[in-house]
């Protein structure tokens, strides 16, 4: 067993590793900027080191200094959490290259993954529904007009190597393809250094389904169901719950059996999500995350299991604690993703956490890093926490979610919090009826209103 892990990450999702693992009475290592000197995850871990100034360039994306703290502090593996470097095959290939153990997937799977051609190509390979759509990259205007004759419009323009919305125009007809086409293009450019893009017919009310999976990295796999993560402001989800109030035991089954087969086929090690968009009881695969997600916790919640331990005992080459059948869901959870952010705009707020107190009680959990006096820095991502209920069915867990949002007090910077209080009163959300687009137009309506 690993006696010292490092966690390349900060906030919230590094306290949650430190947290797994002093559990597993593990020891930890915090980076961290000099921006981040104070934070949370720096004091409650066994050991720190500064990697950097603020600009994550040159310290949560800096590789040599990761690779520098691990070796001056003995730790032999490294848990990247989410965002930063946790999807970069280079660095894992630098950490294996360097005897330490990366905590998830191989560095080809993240590799295969990254790009969404290649990833579409194997999933389909494997048995994986996907939406029609181009068989690889589209190099111009010509080829783009005769593959959306064949499919029909409306179609969505994306970039191979995008991600986070960026990358991304629908084309509703042919007079909107060429823009459509020419601005993804240059996006893709401008964000990702990769102007190839692929097309794909566009769902007209498609809600966004995610399936965990976990592997043991030598041919077993397991599916823990499905999450709805369709409330989204651009492409970035709001909320999320699980089971998806749409999806029948069914439809779970089949479409978590072809994940897990899928899995086990490539021997996949760790946890992944396979995302999906679902219309009409069909599944139509848009992109594998070959890590931890923000939203594993509602997961967690309705199986019982800790995915972070789970991680660390598979990358010790560990078999995995469950199987299929032990994998039973118990009622309904739901996440809501709190932004240090100004609404209507959403525009980020950092600045000085006056006071904070976490929401409690049963089936409450608060995954966050704040504490008073806090300066949360204006250098990285504006999530500051993420509320998560657990109830026996979905409306009582809604009414906790009200109860709990109701306790949660963060004072000195403006939050979305008010967001929440007003979703929670519409119709569609408490009977669970909404789609990809249904945040987007709920906000033109009632928060510019």
């Amino acid at each position: 067993m690993f006696d010292k892990i490092l966690v390349a990450n900060r906030g919230e999702i590094a306290l949650r590793v430190i947290r797994a693992a002093r559990e597993m009475g593990i020891a930890s290592v915090a980076v961290h900027s000099t921006a981040d000197a104070d934070a949370m995850h720096v004091r409650m871990a066994d050991e720190s080191v500064c990697i950097g100034p603020p600009p994550s360039s040159e310290s949560y994306l800096s590789i040599p200094s990761i690779i520098a703290a691990c070796e001056v502090t003995g730790a032999q593996a490294i848990h990247p959490g989410y965002g930063f470097l946790s999807e970069n095959a280079n660095f894992v290939q630098i950490v294996e290259d360097h005897g330490l153990t990366f905590i998830g997937p191989s560095a080809e799977h993240i590799r295969i993954m990254g790009d969404k051609i290649t990833a579409k190509d194997t999933m389909k390979a494997l048995g994986v529904p996907c939406v029609p759509g181009s068989e690889g990259g589209v190099a111009n205007l010509k080829m783009a007009q005769t593959l959306c004759d064949a499919i029909g419009f409306p179609v969505i323009v994306k970039a191979t190597a995008g991600g986070g919305g960026r990358g991304m125009k629908v084309a509703r007809d042919a007079s909107e393809l060429e823009r459509a086409f020419l601005t993804a293009r240059s996006e893709a450019k401008a964000a990702f250094g990769n102007d190839e893009v692929y097309i794909e017919k566009y769902l007209q009310k498609p809600r966004h389904i995610e399936i965990q999976v976990f592997g043991d990295g030598k041919g077993r796999a397991v599916h823990l169901g499905e999450r709805d993560c369709s409330l989204q402001r651009r492409h970035q989800k709001v909320l999320e719950e699980a089971p998806g109030p749409s999806i029948t035991e069914e439809e779970r089954a089949r479409i978590g059996t072809i994940c897990a087969e899928a899995c086990a086929n490539i021997h996949y090690r760790g946890a992944g999500t396979i995302e999906f968009l679902y219309e009409n009881g069909e599944f139509y695969f848009i992109e594998m995350n070959t890590r931890l997600q923000v939203e594993h916790p509602v997961t967690e919640a309705i199986f019982g299991v800790d995915l972070v331990q789970e991680q660390i005992r598979v990358a010790e080459g560990l078999p995995m604690s469950f199987t299929q059948e032990d994998l039973v869901i118990n009622g309904h959870a739901i996440e809501v993703r709190i932004n240090a952010e100004k609404l209507p705009d959403f525009a980020p707020r950092p600045g000085t956490i006056t006071q904070f107190h976490a929401p409690g009680g049963l089936g409450v959990r608060m995954d966050s890093a704040l504490y008073d006096g806090y300066r949360i820095p204006p250098h990285y991502d504006s999530l500051i926490a993420k509320l998560i209920v657990h109830g026996k069915d979905r409306p009582a867990a809604l009414n906790r979610l009200a109860r709990a949002l109701g306790e949660l007090i963060v004072d000195g910077v403006d939050t979305t919090v008010p967001l929440f209080h007003a979703l929670l009163q519409e119709e569609d959300i408490q009977r669970g009826d909404y789609n990809i687009h249904w945040l987007e137009r709920w906000l033109e309506t009632n928060l510019r209103a």
